[in-house]
């Protein structure tokens, strides 16, 4: 069965996505490296294959441990000022999560009270279950302004 695949509805324009960038490049980004005293990354890149490497493998372990994986949370997040990130110590990162729920959660029945502690209120719950993905590649600074240039 083939996939039907339409134009994404969150789409912007260029013009915006320019926009969006400075913004966050004169605000955060100035603050954040101000706070750090250095360069804070202010874009990630993964390449397609990882992304969809990383689609198939939540989907794959979403099936096998309940869940119907519904989409992916990009979080924002910052390495430990160690020795041992180098130089992405202090530095933003964004990670990935799957977002879910369990498939085998029977509504109106008490006897789902294992499955019912995991699920939330809300309504795409992170699924801990499934490890998240980070390690994109942050570019060197100074900081990159969109659209990218290509060498």
């Amino acid at each position: 069965m083939e996939v039907k695949h339409e134009e994404p509805t969150q789409l912007i324009s260029n013009d915006v996505a320019k926009e969006l960038n400075r913004n966050y490049n004169n605000t955060r980004h100035r603050l954040i490296s101000q706070s750090i005293n250095k360069e804070d990354a202010n874009a990630i890149w993964y390449s397609l294959d990882e992304l969809e490497n990383y689609i198939y493998y939540i989907k794959k372990q979403g099936k096998a441990k309940g869940y119907n994986v519904d989409g992916i949370r990009f979080y924002l997040g910052a390495y430990p000022n160690t020795r041992e990130y180098n130089e992405k110590a202090n530095m933003t990162t964004i990670f990935l999560t799957p977002t879910g729920k369990r498939t085998d959660v029977q509504k109106g029945s008490f006897l789902s009270l294992p499955a019912m502690t995991i699920q939330t209120l809300e309504e795409n719950p992170d699924i801990e279950e499934i490890e998240p993905m980070n390690y994109g590649n942050m570019g060197p600074p100074p900081r990159m302004v969109y659209p990218s240039e290509s060498n």
